[in-house]
């Protein structure tokens, strides 16, 4: 999905991106989002991302969702300007939805 790589590509622009996946014990949240484990970021790279991609490659069917008001919320303390990023998962949020009524 282009707009995966898209979104990526944002977080890569923003220094956002990790070369190493968080400690083992982080992926055993059971917090949305792993709000216990990760920062909102480390959860969109390591989780979402993979999650999401991992669905398209089973052909299965991509659940709607509404990531945008948390990665808001959750950004609002970053100091790089994160609005490219939040406007791509907002443009993802739409895409789910329009996938969902089809």
């Amino acid at each position: 999905m282009k707009q995966l790589d898209l979104i990526k590509q944002a977080l890569q622009d923003t220094q956002l991106w990790q070369s190493a996946p968080p400690h083992p014990d982080a992926f055993l949240s059971q917090e949305p989002f792993a709000l216990d484990t990760m920062q909102a970021h480390e959860w969109l790279q390591w989780i979402f991302i993979p999650r999401i991609y991992a669905l398209i490659d089973a052909n299965a069917d991509i659940p709607q969702f509404a990531l945008h008001p948390y990665f808001e919320e959750a950004f609002k303390q970053q100091e790089q300007d994160l609005t490219q990023l939040l406007e791509l998962i907002k443009q993802l949020d739409q895409l789910s939805a329009i996938k969902d009524s089809e």
